[in-house]
């Protein structure tokens, strides 16, 4: 019996810990999707993608913070290129799945095999099933992504 007493003041102070860090738990998501290591798109080029038409790896020589996250390069060209204009070759939505977007939530991504460029801009999607999906309507799931987008990160 006197065990139980014990624990009373234990359960308590338990539930309030609980209660103090509930709401960190569902703080927004970061702006850009980075993995445990805060690599953009999984340290893929994002400039590649663009003047190479191909997901190319990045290298840690050619490392540049953005927004919060590390972005990695091929070359020190392609580097420059992102630090002068990130916002041109940076993916859209900050690197979310931009299916998931256009439906009201956030999803992981696959560079290697996902991915699709419209009107100059990096579009990335969690899989290629979600890729062939997003494009039997490219223009309406942009539409309904923009009108989502950076809300859902909330």
């Amino acid at each position: 019996m006197h065990i139980k007493l014990m624990l009373i003041p234990l359960v308590v102070a338990t539930a309030m810990l609980v209660n103090v860090t509930a709401p960190s738990l569902a703080e927004a998501k970061s702006e850009i999707n980075k993995n445990w290591r805060g690599l953009a798109i999984k340290g893929y080029d994002p400039v590649a993608f663009h003047t190479d038409g191909k997901p190319v790896k990045g290298s840690k020589t050619y490392e540049v913070e953005w927004k919060d996250a590390k972005w990695r390069f091929d070359s020190a060209e392609h580097r420059d290129m992102f630090k002068a204009n990130p916002e041109k070759y940076a993916p859209v939505y900050g690197g979310y799945c931009a299916w998931a977007i256009s439906q009201g939530t956030t999803a992981d991504v696959d560079p290697a095999k996902a991915w699709s460029l419209v009107d100059g801009k990096l579009y990335l999607n969690y899989n290629v099933k979600i890729k062939t999906k997003w494009e039997q309507d490219i223009p309406g799931y942009i539409r309904k992504a923009d009108a989502n987008w950076p809300g859902v990160l909330k």
